[in-house]
């Protein structure tokens, strides 16, 4: 039957227009929001060193207080950050923010995609907009996006697989941009681990043990094979157990905490509490495999705030087939063709407007303006490698990533959010100084700190301290941030840095 055939677009519902436009939806929300500074420019920095090098960098060379230390994390990200660097170096920040609208978009659309054969494409779409609603907040630039496409393809290859032994290829391929591209991969193993065990459990209760369930011991043996198609081989587990040990990722990363009472936290105890109430409601035919995924990933939410978005995946096709189980779509339906047109003509016309290049002709809030966030020190940077104060500089967390993309290495940062690099102690005096806490200043001169870059978002105490302090000179302003400098002789000789 020809695409623009009077059929074509009779076949269209009202509920293929609501998956759609769940997918639209998250298209344009991604492509409409900036690049946020806290992770992405330091992984630019690092994809920029391993293209220009050719090699996986193995220590820290962006910092002052933890120069020359092993930092094995950068072979957990290398390929991610090659990809984003390569990107950028093609097409700057637009190219990026497509191709990461691209990226989530995808991950969703395989997941509507599975929603969609074990329910409809109404549920399905219900589905979907429960899982971007516990996703949204984990939408930022960074290499986590690929984990998201690669466990929906997981998701996804799950889903095929009973049916038909091609979907076993998806395994060991998405396992291998999985483990090259982000931690989180031994997700990848959960997933395929249920679903085997819960497959197992059902043909032993069933008194069934056919093919399908020697399919899912293949996926799982050959996921668990390509997992070692990273640097470090195997070795990539006591890299794992490493980092969980480590006190500063449970101190110092709120996405390693429990869900709060936020939006964010409020969001995913609604989502747990309707799935579980959609579960006990009969009709009850629900698989072992789907209850063991649906409670596994639910504990994982309840444990930390960064398994909420993963919840929301995994429990989409779920969702959606007991939407479908209580709630049938009425088979026949038919649509209109001339507001099937016109409907698809505006979504198409909503995604295109959405796209990067475009998006200084729309008047956006200033939250969302530009497609580099406006927190970013961007002027700020300019200002030190034009006007080159003495350092060394101690700054805001939040500034230290776009630092080592910008000024490195002319301004080595103090901290970053490569948590796990710095030792407690550091980060103590970090927070005390950033909270102005009595003996800033003598903290700061411990590190023989010259010039701080402050900003009022985040240190609105240092920031007020600094101003009362007879020590310090301030040599720049913006929204973004302030820069001061020390006055004396130690900091940049006899008359000190003079302003411009």
């Amino acid at each position: 039957m020809p695409v623009r055939s009077p059929g074509f677009w009779r076949s269209i519902t009202p509920a293929h227009l609501l998956a759609l436009t769940a997918l639209v939806g998250i298209f344009v929300f991604v492509s409409t929001h900036p690049i946020r500074p806290h992770d992405f420019w330091w992984h630019l920095a690092i994809g920029r060193e391993i293209l220009q090098t050719g090699h996986i960098p193995t220590v820290d060379t962006f910092s002052y207080t933890r120069s020359g230390a092993p930092y094995p994390s950068y072979a957990m990200f290398w390929l991610a950050d090659a990809l984003m660097y390569g990107l950028y170096a093609l097409g700057g920040p637009a190219l990026i923010v497509f191709a990461h609208s691209l990226l989530i978009t995808s991950a969703y659309g395989l997941i509507l995609w599975a929603a969609w054969e074990a329910s409809g494409p109404r549920a399905a779409a219900l589905g979907i907009v429960v899982a971007a609603a516990l996703g949204l907040d984990d939408w930022n630039v960074r290499p986590q996006a690929f984990a998201f496409l690669a466990g929906a393809l997981f998701l996804r290859g799950l889903a095929g697989l009973e049916r038909s032994p091609r979907w076993l290829w998806i395994f060991p391929l998405g396992m291998a941009l999985w483990v090259n591209t982000h931690g989180s991969f031994p997700l990848g193993l959960l997933l395929v681990g249920l679903t085997l065990v819960g497959k197992a459990l059902e043909g032993w209760i069933g008194g069934e043990r056919g093919i399908p369930v020697r399919r899912f011991l293949w996926a799982f043996g050959l996921t668990v094979l390509a997992t070692g198609l990273n640097p470090r081989g195997f070795g990539v587990y006591a890299y794992l157990i490493m980092m969980a040990r480590n006190p500063v990722i449970r101190t110092m990363v709120p996405e390693w905490a429990p869900p709060g009472l936020d939006r964010h936290g409020l969001l995913f105890y609604a989502a747990v509490a309707l799935v579980g109430l959609l579960l006990a409601i009969p009709p009850r035919r629900l698989s072992l495999h789907d209850l063991l995924i649906t409670a596994a990933f639910a504990l994982l939410g309840f444990q930390t705030s960064r398994g909420v978005v993963w919840f929301g995946m995994a429990a989409a096709p779920i969702l959606a087939a007991r939407i479908q189980a209580l709630w049938p779509e009425r088979p026949g339906r038919t649509g209109i063709p001339v507001l099937n047109g016109l409907f698809l003509g505006l979504l198409g016309g909503m995604a295109l407007a959405a796209l990067p290049w475009f998006k200084a002709w729309w008047p956006m809030p200033a939250a969302k303006a530009g497609l580099i966030s406006r927190e970013t020190p961007v002027a700020a940077t300019a200002f030190l490698l034009r006007e080159r104060p003495p350092g060394p500089l101690f700054h805001a967390l939040s500034f230290g990533s776009y630092l080592i993309w910008a000024a490195h290495p002319d301004y080595p940062v103090f901290v970053d959010t490569r948590l796990e690099l710095y030792p407690m102690a550091i980060w103590e005096d970090y927070l005390a100084i950033s909270a102005a806490a009595p003996g800033w200043e003598d903290r700061l001169a411990r590190y023989g700190v010259c010039l701080l870059m402050v900003s009022p978002m985040e240190q609105p105490a240092l920031v007020e301290a600094v101003a009362r302090s007879p020590r310090w000179q301030q040599v720049y302003q913006d929204e973004a941030a302030s820069i001061w400098i020390r006055r004396g002789d130690a900091c940049g000789g006899p008359s000190g840095f003079r302003a411009p």
